[in-house]
């Protein structure tokens, strides 16, 4: 009896973390398309994506916590077509990746996240940034020596993030909370200096935000839980005010444990991609926008 009970007890509990997808209630994006299944094994722990700027039509990924400080490019069969090291760097919880602008505006920069926390242990966190490397130029692998470490904490204390947006004209950083309800969005603002504090701007009535993007003229907004795709038009607001509106819900296909998104580098859809999961099979997916 005390195992039956036990066993109940797990179940239920599962059941409370368990979160009913929302339904879809904006079908501007058509339903997913599967593009290829993911069997690369230097992949597994897959999470975050972005599109490149500087190699259209490839993508970059990483891993998470205790992988190698690896950036991979890759492109929609889900092969590595390049490997970006970065030097003396310890891939502490890299959650979200992201291509904006930096320093020089003739060229465009790789945003690395490694702003996960799921014990709130640490006061700070830390974003690199390198140039993106244009594919023609190099073999298979690259080793970066040259990056900025963008070292800062959140305002109201320690906690877990995991998705980071780019603006793609301001250079502004936004990072969204992930285990409490609401989830708070912060802000960097560019340039970037010693001491930074990322200061809070919004709160979203949403819960377990994984991943996050700007669409590539900035007009547009995606993030994800685990079971939903969220969506707002800018319209030209400050992304403070943009974000008071109520979200669209997008169509999702649910992965088995999703945490990478991002808007294709022409806006005609989106990509998502999960962490492999054993004994599921994992796929990167593309949206395709429908036309008005």
């Amino acid at each position: 009896m005390r195992i039956v009970i036990g066993l109940l007890v797990l179940i239920l509990s599962g059941a409370c973390f368990k979160k009913k997808p929302v339904p879809a209630d904006s079908d501007m994006f058509f339903p997913s398309r599967r593009l290829a299944e993911l069997n690369e094994k230097k992949l597994e722990e897959v999470s975050g994506l972005a599109a490149s700027k500087a190699n259209p039509g490839l993508l970059w990924t990483h891993n998470d916590s205790g992988n190698p400080a690896i950036v991979f490019l890759i492109d929609e069969s889900l092969r590595i077509r390049l490997s970006c090291k970065l030097k003396g760097i310890e891939n502490r919880d890299w959650e979200d990746i992201a291509v904006g602008p930096g320093p020089d505006e003739n060229k465009t920069y790789v945003y690395i996240a490694d702003i996960g926390d799921n014990n709130a242990r640490y006061p700070v966190k830390y974003i690199y940034r390198f140039e993106e490397p244009l594919l023609e130029h190099h073999g298979d692998e690259v080793m970066v020596t040259s990056f900025d470490t963008i070292a800062f904490r959140l305002e109201d204390g320690r906690k877990d993030t995991e998705a980071i947006l780019v603006h793609p004209e301001t250079g502004n950083i936004y990072l969204v909370s992930k285990r409490e309800k609401p989830v708070h969005v912060y802000e960097l603002v560019y340039p970037f200096e010693d001491n930074l504090v990322a200061e809070r701007i919004a709160s979203l009535p949403l819960t377990q935000i994984v991943a996050g993007d700007f669409s590539d003229n900035g007009g547009e907004i995606l993030m994800k839980d685990y079971d939903n795709i969220y969506y707002w038009d800018v319209k030209g607001l400050s992304l403070s005010e943009a974000l008071k509106e109520k979200p669209a819900v997008l169509n999702y296909t649910v992965e088995p444990q999703g945490e990478a998104i991002t808007f294709s580098l022409d806006g005609s859809g989106f990509y998502t991609l999960s962490e492999k999961i054993k004994g599921e099979k994992t796929f990167l997916y593309f949206y395709e926008r429908k036309k008005p």
